[in-house]
């Protein structure tokens, strides 16, 4: 399969890299750590995250859990759709599900667990909001702004984890 010169594999920006060599110059999974790429790599997670952690406290609330319960459930989810959603991208580069798991896990355990601690925090702190119930505005309100706040706490450790080659970088080389 033959690729484009290695002018237009570039124009192709953040969303494609290939991890072999192209004329000489060999990809070694460092990527430049840019605010474009940490914020890009921050909200791959913020969706796993957002896709658990949801999922987590609708079964948390529907089952009539305390809130200990329903933040443990909703933290386990969030790390298991953000570990899924990073594995499908390394999945479909080829790599073996063995393989796809060490990658998700090197690539995303730090970024989820301080997303998790974030916005959980936040969702403690905000009075009223783990007792408002799914059909509150309270609950909603302040869900968003606890993943906001956690997205911009998480994009700065992201960036300073992929200007080291760690993080997001580990998996950027399956991207295609």
């Amino acid at each position: 399969m033959e690729h484009g010169s290695h002018h237009d594999h570039h124009e192709h920006g953040d969303q494609h890299t290939h991890h072999a060599s192209h004329g000489g110059e060999h990809h070694t999974g460092h990527q430049q750590a840019t605010w474009g790429v940490a914020a890009s790599a921050t909200l791959h997670c913020l969706t796993g995250c957002a896709i658990g952690e949801i999922l987590g406290m609708v079964i948390g609330t529907a089952l009539g859990w305390h809130t200990v319960p329903t933040i443990i459930l909703a933290v386990a989810m969030a790390f298991f759709f953000g570990y899924a959603l990073s594995m499908r991208g390394v999945l479909r580069a080829g790599v073996g599900f063995k393989q796809a798991l060490k990658v998700a896990l090197a690539a995303d355990t730090v970024s989820i667990a301080v997303m998790e601690i974030i916005d959980n925090a936040v969702m403690v702190v905000v009075p009223g909001a783990m007792d408002a119930g799914l059909n509150s505005a309270l609950f909603w309100g302040a869900l968003a702004f606890a993943f906001l706040v956690a997205f911009l706490v998480t994009m700065p450790v992201n960036k300073w984890l992929i200007g080291r080659g760690k993080g997001h970088a580990v998996a950027h080389a399956y991207h295609h």
